[in-house]
């Protein structure tokens, strides 16, 4: 299994960007999808997810300007970030819980980091 994201760049404090999250290759069923973060120096932190069934859950920081989505049929997850902060910077890592065939139990799966610059 493979992730890919894409999206991240440098922005303005107050503008928007949007990520996105694609999973390849031994998907049997996608449980749960997620967006991460790690700021230099820093830990990294939960900023959404989404399950199959489109429940979702966000940091309190970035709930009413992130926005969390999915394409279930293309094994996509968007993260649509708005009024965006200077904190709000790091690395943004997408996360996915795979069951890879009917006899095996969910694995966690971690793309590559992509990388948001928001200035002041």
């Amino acid at each position: 299994v493979q992730l890919q994201a894409s999206g991240g760049g440098l922005v303005q404090a107050g503008g928007s960007l949007r990520l996105s999250c694609v999973a390849s290759g031994r998907v049997f069923i996608l449980n749960a999808m997620g967006w991460y973060r790690q700021a230099p120096g820093k830990q990294r932190e939960l900023v959404a997810t989404v399950t199959r069934e489109g429940t979702t859950n966000y940091r309190d920081s970035v709930k009413g300007r992130f926005t969390i989505s999915q394409d279930n049929a293309k094994n996509t997850v968007f993260l649509q970030m708005n009024s965006l902060k200077p904190e709000d910077t790091g690395a943004y890592y997408c996360a996915a819980d795979i069951q890879n065939s009917f006899f095996e139990s969910d694995q966690r799966y971690w793309g590559q980091g992509t990388l948001v610059t928001v200035s002041s």
